[in-house]
């Protein structure tokens, strides 16, 4: 069943367009993230949707009612911010409390609904403490408890995990996780961070320059990628890309000329070969994960820059013609800069773009 929906949601700062059409559905239960480049107004959008910025055009609609023009307060939504907006002077306990006092819920519901909360993200022992005295994922968790005290329909996160340090993202991500499987309210999340919207989502709505350009399931956008911007933002390391002609095509198959090939050729079989004709400029795209050192038959052939060794496995930084290659392996390859590095290229995952970035 649709809870979230929004139909063609534009934003205007006057002659500027920041969101220029946005459409999208969410399931009740779901967790949808958006994901892009900063500026391509991923919290603009979340903010419409909380009624903290007005809708220029476009309809908005929460749990089957038109909440396009209504009131934050009435739109039963909840927000955690990324700064977590907590009052310095009320204990654990009165920050969480603030809101259902605001609403005069009874005493005893207040105690009830934080002591619930308290449990639910471990703050039981800390009800007493000040946010000065909270580490940064202490003060987080607090943020949400805030948010799960008010039973909203709906959860909004902007961007929570960014002023926390690697080790306490990767906790905190978990929590999350726990939380929308525990709670199964509708989320939705903003990131910058590919990896935190792959881990989380059950969608994702890859955003650029206030457009959609793709959405779908982590697993769909790592495989499908619709075009060389979603290829290059989800994935870590990123899609490398080789520009290339053809220079023959078959019934399910093409020729490509590149100088980083070996030989300069390389044959790729594909359903999408009719797309293509003799001429064309392709972009091919290789995952680095996709990339083996030193096969029985090399196919592409360039030189080690650096060597970045992450313990179980390394990161190579390569150079051919064109663009730079990163290829990730694992182990600990003996190589140094300088070296020739030939590759072997997975045949099963070389993603074709055509001139305008479009996937075959």
């Amino acid at each position: 069943m649709t809870f979230l929906r929004l139909d063609n949601i534009k934003k205007n700062y006057g002659d500027v367009s920041v969101i220029k059409g946005v459409s999208f559905s969410a399931a009740k239960g779901e967790f949808v993230v958006f994901v892009g480049p900063s500026g391509c107004g991923k919290s603009t959008l979340l903010r419409m949707i909380a009624g903290l910025e007005d809708v220029s055009e476009g309809e908005l609609y929460i749990d089957g009612r038109d909440v396009t023009y209504e009131e934050p307060a009435k739109r039963e939504v909840s927000m955690v911010f990324q700064s977590y907006a907590l009052y310095p002077h009320m204990s654990v306990f009165e920050n969480m409390a603030f809101g259902l006092r605001m609403a005069k819920k009874p005493e005893a519901e207040i105690k009830a609904q934080v002591a619930e909360a308290a449990r639910i993200l471990q703050l039981e022992p800390l009800l007493d403490r000040k946010p000065r005295a909270l580490s940064g994922g202490q003060r987080q968790r607090v943020a949400i408890g805030r948010s799960i005290v008010r039973h909203p329909k709906l959860f909004l996160f902007d961007e929570p995990l960014s002023n926390l340090d690697a080790e306490l993202r990767s906790q905190m991500r978990v929590e999350i996780a726990k939380l929308h499987r525990s709670l199964g309210a509708t989320m939705v999340y903003v990131t910058h961070d590919q990896i935190e919207a792959m881990t989380l989502a059950d969608r994702i709505v890859v955003l650029r320059a206030g457009l959609v350009e793709q959405i779908g399931s982590p697993t769909e956008l790592y495989d499908t990628p619709a075009n060389t911007f979603v290829a290059g933002f989800i994935g870590s390391p990123k899609m490398n890309f080789i520009t290339a002609k053809v220079s023959a095509t078959g019934p399910s198959s093409l020729v490509l000329d590149g100088a980083a090939f070996v030989g300069g050729k390389l044959v790729v079989e594909t359903p999408a070969a009719g797309k293509a004709k003799v001429g064309d400029t392709l972009t091919v795209g290789l995952r680095p994960e996709h990339l083996t050192v030193e096969p029985a038959q090399p196919v592409l052939a360039l030189t080690l820059d650096f060597a970045e060794s992450l313990g179980g496995s390394t990161q190579l930084y390569a150079r051919g013609e064109g663009e730079p290659i990163i290829v990730l392996t694992a182990g600990r390859p003996a190589l140094q800069p300088g070296d020739a590095l030939k590759l072997g290229i997975d045949p099963r995952h070389i993603y074709l773009f055509d001139a305008a970035g479009l996937a075959l």
